[in-house]
């Protein structure tokens, strides 16, 4: 084990936290930074995506479009979206 699991959070050793009130979150392998935390609704809707037209994998697992509402994105979280094309 490392030595330094057991040490307690000082405002030293929590830079990251302390250096921006932001959340951090990837999608698609892109760096996208929210105020608060989003819902995977949000984050469809901040993108101008038609949800009807998309699937998304949060840290990946699939989430079903009937749980984005209640389902929050923590700061960190990898997203993937892929957005159905129709054609012939």
């Amino acid at each position: 084990m490392f030595g330094n699991q057991n040490r307690p959070q000082t405002k030293y050793n929590r830079l990251r936290d302390s250096v921006t009130d932001e959340y951090q979150v990837t999608i698609n392998g892109e760096r996208h930074f929210f105020e608060a935390v989003p819902t995977l609704s949000e984050v469809v809707a901040r993108l101008h995506l038609e949800p009807e037209r998309v699937a998304v994998e949060l840290n990946r697992a699939i989430v079903k479009r009937r749980l984005w509402d209640s389902t929050t994105v923590a700061s960190g979280s990898e997203i993937e979206i892929v957005q159905f094309v129709g054609g012939g």
